[in-house]
């Protein structure tokens, strides 16, 4: 199951339906399954960003895109029943700590009400009272949430799958509630043998080229650099689970390819990096600036009245690599000279799509 080849080629053909397309790690997880010769359809709101690397690559002209909010019901099941789908991967979602403390109820409805309303598009697929004939053949059906959706006790060891679910702030706690929800509907709707497989995905920090958001320490960096100003630390002493953009999202192919030949593997999955990945953000950013050159420097401006983020957060990802096989590939320095290489060949002219798709083959290739 660890063959990296065999993954992609798994989901040549498969009609894989992914909310979140346009956003950074949707971009990602499309461009890979484009290259693995699925049949990808995403629904997502317009890029998140300006610039996105959605809009960058050219995704929207090469899988069929849809515009779309995960808070409108019935739009969503009507895209979701028209591409009659065997896999969906949902990313879509306010994932953002800061602005969910500004917009707490669009928060909750996007990260809540939105799986709701993912769950009932899936239950409308797989409508068990029609002939198996006529039903549609969505097998595997994985909601992406977080590592913050534990009880964040700042311990020194990983929380495994089994630990408590609640989030502090309100972006944490919704992807709680997305959790529950899901492990109701699981129960409740799609308990019987015909019924998709349902899971869920806790991942934590991710990295990589073609990351444009507010809030994120990578941007943060390159847009200093870039200026040429001192990038500007919050919080520098905070310990993050940092791991490159691709190795989540294998870990998320992997699991719904297995659930998918095996409904007894239905659950939750931590997806996280070893220890010596797990940095504060200070040393995230020494490797940053050792990475990039041109004396690129970083500074300590913490904000005394911040709104709470956890310090230290870990996870214990043993289910994952007993049960799936899944172990991180790159390192926090991989990742880091990668996302160096990403952001120089585009400003060297190379296209965003070849810079991305190179590096995606360069590490399911290996």
């Amino acid at each position: 199951m660890s063959n990296m080849n065999g993954l992609l080629e798994f989901y040549k053909g498969k009609k894989v339906f992914l909310t979140g397309h346009t956003g950074f790690k949707g971009t990602w997880l499309s461009r890979i399954l484009i290259i693995a010769g699925a049949e990808v359809t995403g629904y997502s709101l317009e890029p998140p960003t300006k610039p996105s690397l959605f809009e960058q690559t050219g995704t929207a002209g090469q899988l069929n895109s849809i515009i779309g909010d995960i808070r409108d019901g019935e739009k969503l099941k009507a895209a979701m029943l028209s591409a009659k789908p065997d896999i969906v991967l949902h990313l879509a979602a306010q994932p953002i700590v800061r602005t969910s403390y500004k917009d707490p109820v669009g928060t909750y409805a996007t990260n809540v009400m939105g799986t709701v309303n993912m769950l009932e598009a899936v239950r409308a697929c797989c409508d068990l009272s029609l002939p198996g004939s006529i039903r549609q053949s969505l097998k595997s059906f994985v909601n992406v949430t977080t590592d913050k959706v534990y009880l964040n006790r700042e311990w020194a060891w990983g929380y495994r799958e089994n630990e408590e679910l609640c989030g502090f702030d309100p972006y944490s706690n919704s992807k709680s509630c997305s959790e529950l929800v899901t492990y109701s509907y699981r129960n409740s709707f799609f308990a019987g043998a015909d019924a998709p497989t349902i899971s869920t995905a806790r991942s934590g920090n991710v990295i990589g080229g073609g990351d444009y958001a507010t809030d994120r320490i990578i941007p943060d960096c390159i847009r200093a650099v870039e200026s040429g100003s001192s990038i500007i630390l919050r919080n520098p002493n905070s310990t993050r689970p940092y791991q490159h953009v691709l190795e989540c999202l294998r870990g998320y192919l992997m699991l719904a390819k297995a659930q998918y030949e095996d409904k007894t593997l239905a659950g939750a999955y931590n997806f996280g990096p070893d220890d010596e990945s797990c940095v504060t953000t200070g040393r995230l950013a020494d490797l940053f600036c050792e990475n990039w050159g041109s004396g690129a420097s970083w500074k300590n401006v913490s904000e005394t009245n911040a709104p709470h983020e956890a310090n230290f957060l870990k996870l214990d990802c043993s289910k994952s690599k007993s049960v799936l096989g899944w172990h991180p590939k790159w390192g926090i320095r991989d990742a880091m000279q990668k996302i160096v290489e990403w952001e120089k060949a585009v400003q060297c002219g190379i296209s965003a799509a070849e810079i991305t798709d190179k590096q995606i083959k360069e590490y399911f290739g290996e």
